[in-house]
């Protein structure tokens, strides 16, 4: 895995420590599990990821964690690195994040006290629960209801496609909340043994990794467990995302690069019609779109998170950017790899063939695409608009 794009000016001395320190530590001593039961090899990927110190990267210092604030180009390279040999390995890394970070951006002093250190020890797993049967990337349309009773909040309804489902200690639940209009949202962390939450993990998808579903029905919690401020749960959701929507740019670069080095390698050895296939020019320009692609998309990538480090309030414009190009990019360097291998390519347990199948989710959860344009498009026809008062 080449490293010489840790030169350029988006990263600091940190950085370029880390990320030969996280590939050495994969090379070494990661130890890579069979996917065919996806809840238990998370669960030692997590606990291999905490004892190696590697999750605090997950959480801020003042909990547990590595850097204040988190950093997000740690959290990036982390991600492109473990995704590089294993995308289950990089999926449970990124859910200690995701699922946590709604506690380290918003959550009470005591509710980051209580769980953050957990979580970057690796000792408790994480989840974060938003999606719905309608409502996936229309997240107004959730149903989900909470209502206060008494000191207790009572959370109805159903989630789905949850990562994580069955393993996490925790949910982060996200709910209408009919007290504050009927645009209101409450995030609330429910624990795994919470009375009236049942968790089915039943989804079986074409990568494997831990997905299911949580039906609440009276599920109780005590009003403690508000993340954030009542009514403004899609404040909590949309800030978190706003953060982790550009690490998913990180983890399809890890693919798009092992894709390009598995290709690279094939070509030079493949012999047809009495020279390697490197030496073809149809073969060349290829493996020049396939180079060209991951690049771009790792300064896209990087440029988001190197924003976000430098204190900008929000990087929605930028993440957008970064998530739909290194995402859609990493599919077509990926298939480019498969059609270079040829049969090779497609048998089953081939690394490619593997890769094709983890780069499909990525471009779906946490924005699919064609969301990731709309609001590309909404941020630059307002700020079209900007420009256009000032210039009255």
């Amino acid at each position: 895995m080449d490293l010489t794009y840790l030169d350029w000016p988006f990263f600091e001395g940190s950085h370029r420590v880390l990320a030969p320190s996280v590939a050495g530590w994969r090379d070494g001593d990661l130890q890579l599990e069979p996917d065919e039961d996806p809840g238990a090899a998370c669960r030692s990927y997590v606990e291999q990821l905490g004892r190696a110190g590697w999750l605090a990267y997950t959480v801020p210092s003042a909990f547990g964690g590595a850097t204040e604030p988190l950093d997000v180009r740690s959290i990036c390279l982390i991600r492109e690195t473990l995704g590089y040999v294993s995308g289950l390995a990089e999926f449970a890394f990124a859910m200690q994040g995701l699922g946590s970070g709604p506690i380290s951006f918003f959550g009470s002093d005591a509710l980051r006290a209580r769980y953050l250190p957990e979580v970057a020890a690796g000792r408790l797993i994480a989840a974060f629960a938003i999606s719905e049967d309608v409502a996936g990337s229309d997240l107004g349309a959730m149903q989900t209801t909470a209502r206060r009773d008494g000191s207790d909040i009572v959370i109805d309804g159903r989630k789905t496609w949850i990562s994580n489902a069955g393993i996490a200690g925790f949910y982060i639940v996200f709910c209408r909340w009919p007290e504050g209009g009927d645009r209101s949202y409450i995030a609330l962390l429910v624990e795994a043994d919470a009375p009236g939450l049942t968790v089915d993990a039943n989804l079986d998808v074409m990568a494997p990794h831990p997905l299911g579903t949580l039906t609440f029905d009276g599920c109780r919690v005590p009003d403690t467990a508000i993340v954030g401020r009542p009514g403004k749960g899609m404040s909590v959701a949309l800030g978190t995302l706003d953060v982790f929507r550009t690490t998913v740019g990180g983890a399809a670069l890890g693919l798009a690069r092992r894709a390009l080095d598995e290709a690279a390698s094939h070509v030079k050895t493949r012999v047809a019609f009495g020279k390697p296939l490197a030496d073809f020019q149809l073969t060349q320009a290829r493996i020049a779109d396939m180079a060209t692609a991951i690049d771009a998309s790792a300064l896209l990538v990087y440029r988001a998170a190197w924003l976000r480090d430098r204190g900008a309030p929000r990087i929605t414009r930028e993440a957008a950017m970064a998530k739909l190009v290194a995402t859609e990019s990493a599919q077509q360097v990926i298939d480019g790899a498969v059609q270079l291998l040829g049969a090779r390519g497609v048998l089953h347990g081939a690394t490619v063939e593997r890769l094709y199948r983890e780069i499909r989710a990525l471009r779906i959860y946490e924005g699919t695409s064609e969301i990731q344009k709309i609001i590309i498009a909404g941020q630059v026809l307002a700020a079209a608009g900007d420009v256009r008062r000032e210039n009255q």
